[in-house]
């Protein structure tokens, strides 16, 4: 399941580009780490609202892939995002977790925080669903 999660992960240009690595996987819970680059930052310097949700969707996404049989991966059908904070720090910290599977509907969160140094603040909430497709 690992295996299979950071390999598809790796195929993901967008979270190369991005830095973003990942941190943690377990079964229902993946974790995705960034820096926040000059690339990615908004127009006051705070990392962008679209780094905060690309990192909270990937990390939703592949908490529900993980739970999938070998023949499904999962698509996102729908998520929403809550901006809680601007994204002020050196790097983004991603937590996407199952709420809810399901063999046609995953109900997902993700937290997005901003870390300096070992302070952690959290500046985003994501709730989604994801739908399984065959692989």
């Amino acid at each position: 399941m690992e295996k299979r999660v950071r390999d598809s992960f790796a195929r993901q240009s967008m979270m190369d580009t991005l830095g973003a690595k990942i941190a943690n996987v377990a079964p229902g819970a993946v974790e995705i780490t960034a820096p926040i680059l000059p690339i990615a930052l908004q127009q006051q310097g705070f990392g962008h609202a679209g780094l905060a949700f690309s990192l909270g969707d990937t990390a939703a996404g592949y908490s529900a892939l993980s739970l999938m049989p070998e023949d499904q991966e999962v698509v996102t059908a729908e998520i929403r995002i809550h901006l809680l904070a601007p994204a002020r720090g050196d790097q983004l910290i991603a937590r996407g977790k199952v709420i809810k599977p399901g063999r046609r509907l995953v109900v997902v969160q993700a937290e997005v925080f901003a870390r300096t140094g070992g302070r952690e603040v959290q500046i985003a909430l994501l709730t989604g669903t994801m739908v399984p497709v065959p692989a």
